[in-house]
């Protein structure tokens, strides 16, 4: 425990003083005195002191407004705070990052990693133990290029070691989908990866894993968050060292395995034998490029990275932000297409579970697919092939299903249904993806799934046609897609060679792939969407964020663009139940139906400072594309003036 000094004595009396002021949070004094009486660092204390003497309230209350807690990706917040103190420069780290992570308990940092993992360690413990006693846990940690990331990552695995758990560390940076796969393919009980995905470089995050190989879900993450509330100090005791665990290290071999096993995704791997598609990836300075680089290059596909991209670093310095759903994120690599002849773009984030997609048109230029259009491709191209190779027929057919997220195109949804396939919507948050599949494993019965995760592809395809469902594709709208089970999370790396594989179909009956998304538009009409935020960051971003979000469930509108509302989808009273009579966890995010068909989805993002605006439009089928594209466009522009007019009425109201 912390010990009381001058020093600290003046400290409590500044921060009661500038919370009478009205400069510092309630909540955040508390959250500071939690931190500092629970550790021992030095470096906490000395941060706290030097931001309180400088007067930087702001920057403390967003560092201590709240303690961290499982959002729909786990974890996540800063590492590197706004403002860096001296005592957290220190000597400096690698790549320009500061020695010391951002103080706080808002923060990403050791005192929070740490309670992380004891919390993790001491559930996952509790339910080895009632199903199988005596056996140590077995975990599997992995980390993606980011500030701190590796040194969190050691860190986890101590810790495990020391309480008795088996730990299983990848010995470089992976992408996120993979540490999924070694869950699963190692029966492992946990996992836990190191990552912000695509946020912007000072964030990090602790995305945490059940045996399933999924994100956790309730009860497991509000378990393992009493857990993790329930610790107040940073000290724990190792174990003796008779009863620790052992640390094994994952290295290339077992990306072998990996890699072998995404082969299998594909439906007609002949297809590369003829040709493909010019191809310019980029990994984003992240951990794409281990897997998907090799693998594209095994199936016979011409391509080349991105040299100034190839780097892991975790500033991501050629880009203002490393998320393949911003344009600029994909310039160099369309630059380098258009100097090459390559007729597609791919970019990865930082841990390869998103990926976004630019194409040659017929103008000859390069063209940015949006994530519900490439995930409308994909799903269209899966469900076509597999009813033309015959996987799924008229015998087998009520058992396939498409999962999707509610807030991801309704395009998706009539490709699959004119398939004759179940599409089923979830909430956002690929977690609940993941569920329906783990839904779908446990429904095949128990003699004939033993061994599930070792079976082929074709195998387990054919138990679940069976005695189940079929997941064809899943995916939601930011730039996630999966055509397996054997990850539960979204996968760039199997989407990268599925995408090239629908590539190498379409030049093979001379094609290009905006030549299918138009066929697609004028068969079920256009679908466009639009995806806005309104930023807010900070504790009173927080809070504004929260009162925003919950008056459109106390005051839902009546009349939005001159069109009246038509219905109210509000899944924060946590009654609804989704095609399969599944009930739907109550969500704050509600749905606007308006009268002339377009809609409106409102939510707070789980694992970013946002409040995210969803948008839809379409038209009929048979119109001519181009016209009703620029139609149903400037109808969800105009959608958009009218929301975000009325949001900041009543922001503001």
């Amino acid at each position: 425990m912390m010990y009381y000094s001058a020093s600290m004595n003046t400290l409590d009396e500044s921060l009661m003083n500038a919370v009478k002021e009205g400069k510092l949070l309630e909540s955040s004094r508390t959250n500071i005195r939690l931190l500092l009486d629970g550790t021992e660092s030095p470096i906490a204390r000395e941060a706290v002191e030097e931001l309180a003497a400088a007067g930087e309230w702001q920057e403390l209350n967003d560092r201590f407004y709240k303690t961290l807690a499982f959002g729909t990706g786990g974890l996540r917040g800063r590492t590197i705070g706004s403002i860096v103190t001296r005592a957290e420069q220190g000597n400096g780290g690698v790549n320009g990052r500061p020695e010391y992570p951002c103080v706080g308990t808002a923060c990403m940092n050791y005192f929070n990693v740490g309670r992380a993992m004891r919390g993790l360690i001491i559930y996952v413990n509790k339910h080895v133990e009632a199903t199988d006693p005596g056996r140590k846990p077995r975990l599997v940690i992995g980390h993606d290029t980011r500030h701190f990331s590796r040194d969190f990552a050691e860190f986890c695995a101590k810790i495990g070691t020391d309480l008795g758990c088996d730990i299983y560390l990848f010995d470089s940076p992976r992408a996120t989908p993979e540490i999924s796969f070694a869950i699963r393919e190692l029966h492992a009980d946990s996992g836990v990866v190191l990552t912000a995905s695509h946020n912007p470089s000072h964030d990090n995050g602790f995305k945490a894993y059940f045996n399933d190989g999924a994100q956790l879900v309730p009860p497991h993450d509000k378990a393992v968050i009493r857990e993790v509330n329930s610790l107040t100090s940073e000290e724990y005791e190792p174990l003796p060292e008779d009863r620790r665990g052992t640390l094994h290290v994952l290295d290339s071999s077992f990306d072998r395995i990996y890699m072998d096993r995404l082969k299998t995704v594909l439906l007609r791997p002949e297809i590369f034998n003829k040709g493909g598609a010019k191809i310019v990836y980029s990994n984003l300075h992240g951990t794409g490029g281990h897997i998907i680089v090799p693998l594209l290059k095994e199936l016979g596909c011409n391509v080349q990275t991105v040299a100034a991209q190839d780097v892991q670093d975790g500033r991501f310095p050629t880009v203002a932000s490393p998320n393949p759903e911003n344009p600029p994120a994909l310039a160099l690599a369309i630059e380098q297409a258009d100097a090459s002849g390559a007729d597609i773009v791919i970019a990865t984030d930082p841990d390869a579970d998103r990926m976004g997609v630019a194409v040659r048109g017929e103008d000859g230029k390069m063209h940015l697919l949006t994530g519900n259009q490439i995930g409308s491709l994909l799903a269209w191209y899966r469900c076509m092939s597999m009813s033309d190779l015959g996987i799924i027929n008229d015998s087998n057919r009520s058992r396939a299903v498409m999962v999707k997220t509610f807030v991801t195109t309704g395009l998706q949804d009539a490709i699959g249904h004119h398939f004759g396939y179940e599409v089923v919507n979830v909430l956002t948050g690929f977690k609940y993806i993941a569920q329906k599949l783990g839904k779908y494993e446990q429904a095949i019965p128990a003699e004939k799934r033993e061994g599930y995760r070792k079976m082929s592809e074709e195998q387990t395809r054919a138990l679940r046609l069976e005695y189940s469902r079929y997941f064809v594709f899943g995916g939601e709208e930011s730039y996630g897609y999966l055509a397996q089970d054997f990850v539960r999370d979204k996968d760039a790396n199997s989407a990268a060679i599925i995408f090239a594989e629908l590539a190498a179909y379409a030049e093979s009956i001379g094609k290009s792939l905006l030549e299918l998304l138009h066929e697609l538009f004028e068969q079920f009409g256009v679908y466009l969407e639009m995806g806005k935020s309104l930023v807010m960051e900070g504790a009173d971003g927080a809070a504004r964020i929260a009162a925003l979000a919950a008056s459109y469930s106390s005051n839902p509108p009546t009349e939005v663009d001159g069109v009246a509302v038509s219905g109210i989808r509000d899944f924060s009273k946590g009654d609804m139940v989704d095609a399969e009579g599944d009930p739907i966890p109550a969500e704050k995010m509600i749905f606007v139906d308006l009268a002339d068909g377009r809609s409106f989805a409102v939510r707070p993002s789980g694992t970013e400072p946002k409040i995210k605006y969803y948008l839809f439009g379409h038209g009929k089928p048979g119109d001519p594309v181009k016209e009703a594209l620029a139609k149903v466009q400037a109808s969800l522009d105009s959608l958009w003036t009218a929301v975000e007019k009325d949001a900041h009425s009543r922001s503001n109201g």
